[in-house]
């Protein structure tokens, strides 16, 4: 709905309102419509061959999205590194007979839009369609056609590799990539979570197509699915359509369990040489899993420190107070195992010591006191108040259902999410932080010029915007 105002006063239903009491209204009405999408209703159901699905009815736009989740990330590559990925990113190259141009023009001659991905936990397929089934059938054909009977062309399986690898190698001039890949490796020493999602180049040369078909045949099953679905249909119109969907999906089984991530059992320190201007610096640990008992004291707690973007204690210790990096923040990435906590900076490599060991003992000194009551107090109204935003569109609806369903989290996880974090208190974080955080093994990664070297900058705050961070990470959509 527009609202066009033209008088200050306007009438309405034959009453005349004052314009302050309009926009009162309006925003009565806004936050009503809000609240109702914060809670959306998930229904849940089984598949004949064992998929789970989690749906979403939502009629305010004539659209539907869909999306089937496999626990199909690089955790089940084995060792054949990157294979997760290029997987995925071969399912639309030619299936069926159909070549990649007639797949994309198929998807395309409808204004339905394909998607795929592939992370840790998870690998992906997506679509967006309108919802009239003159358009969505038909762009439901082209989805399956994909996802059941890829072709894996050998040209394309040689063309994505050689894309892969260019990849790879452009890595080199990213210094906070290297960042992530180095604190990584230290942190999941010996865990699939070790290692980078699109593989090495020694591992991405050795791959073959039939390790190819043999992965999405051993993964790609209706056992190991997850579908989503939010959009403009019916109950029954969603089990209609996903039936369809998967009717030539083998059933398949699901994979056992990755391994556990084990704590990290003393200190490590990683230093990169690096032309770029500044130096990139994460320090950290193992942090938690999804569905973890201690998730929302961490979250809260992290907020306050890290995670809260300008009025984080970290960013006004590092940022305001010194003035020594663009901006400072922490973050956990819950995984199916225990993902990451992490913090980090960016900052002049002259001063790249002194800002670490001011990010170290801002860390301790939380580890051990916590928030205050203010910062408490304003990190839950901070969370809670922008939490409808998270859920206004079909699009961040659909990554939070897909999170839920995929790492089965409580169906009421959305319904109750601010009644969580409002319940915590501040001796919960600080026990939840002093059990789950250990300073004395952190890891420490620095990447950049050596101090003195060509590169550094005259002001710590005169620097390259840094890649944005968020509180979390989720492998299969939603953040929180």
């Amino acid at each position: 709905m527009v609202t066009k105002m033209i008088f200050l006063n306007v009438i309405f239903s034959g009453v005349i309102f004052t314009r302050g009491i309009f926009f009162r209204i309006i925003f009565l009405l806004f936050f009503i419509s809000s609240s109702a999408l914060a809670v959306p209703d998930i229904q849940i159901w089984q598949t004949e061959k064992g998929a789970n699905v989690y749906f979403v009815e939502a009629n305010e736009l004539p659209i539907v999205d869909i999306q089937i989740i496999f626990d199909a990330g690089s955790a089940r590559n084995g060792n054949h590194a990157g294979l997760a990925a290029l997987t995925n990113s071969l399912l639309d190259e030619g299936a069926a007979g159909l070549s990649a141009d007639q797949i994309s023009q198929g998807f395309d001659d409808l204004g339905a839009n394909y998607g795929g991905s592939a992370g840790y936990d998870s690998a992906s397929v997506s679509l967006r369609s309108l919802s009239d089934p003159e358009i969505l059938d038909p762009a439901l054909v082209n989805l399956a056609r994909v996802l059941v009977k890829p072709d894996f062309p050998e040209d394309a399986f040689t063309r994505q590799k050689n894309r892969t690898l260019i990849g790879i190698r452009n890595k080199q001039q990213s210094p906070g990539t290297l960042a992530k890949d180095a604190f990584f490796a230290e942190v999941f020493k010996g865990h699939p979570y070790a290692v980078p999602g699109s593989g090495t180049e020694e591992s991405i040369n050795t791959l073959q197509r039939r390790d190819v078909v043999e992965f999405h045949k051993r993964y790609y099953v209706s056992k190991n699915a997850t579908i989503t679905i939010v959009g403009d249909l019916t109950k029954t119109q969603a089990k209609v359509m996903v039936e369809k969907l998967l009717k030539e999906l083998p059933a398949g089984e699901k994979p056992q369990a990755i391994p556990t991530v084990q704590a990290l059992e003393k200190p490590a320190t990683v230093r990169i040489d690096h032309p770029s201007t500044q130096t990139h610096i994460l320090l950290g640990q193992t942090g938690m899993k999804r569905g973890d008992l201690d998730y929302f004291p961490l979250y809260v707690g992290n907020h306050v420190l890290g995670g809260g973007g300008m009025v984080s204690r970290l960013f006004a210790e590092i940022r305001e107070k010194r003035g020594l990096s663009y901006s400072a923040n922490s973050y956990f990435s819950p995984m199916r195992e225990n993902g990451t906590f992490t913090a980090s900076l960016q900052t002049r490599a002259d001063q790249a010591e002194e800002a670490l060991t001011i990010l170290r003992d801002n860390l301790k000194i939380f580890i051990k006191h916590g928030p205050t009551e203010a910062e408490l107090e304003a990190s839950k109204k901070n969370i809670t108040g922008g939490f409808p935003l998270r859920l206004d569109s079909n699009s961040k609806i659909i990554g939070y259902i897909g999170m839920i369903g995929f790492y089965s989290l409580p169906k009421n996880y959305l319904e109750t999410f601010n009644a969580n974090v409002n319940a915590v208190t501040i001796d919960q974080i600080k026990d939840a932080f002093k059990r789950r955080l250990s300073p004395e093994t952190f890891v420490t990664v620095m990447v950049g010029p050596r101090s003195g070297e060509k590169g550094s900058e005259k002001d710590g705050l005169e620097k390259d915007r840094p890649e944005e961070s968020t509180q979390e990470t989720n492998q299969s959509g939603g953040s929180s």
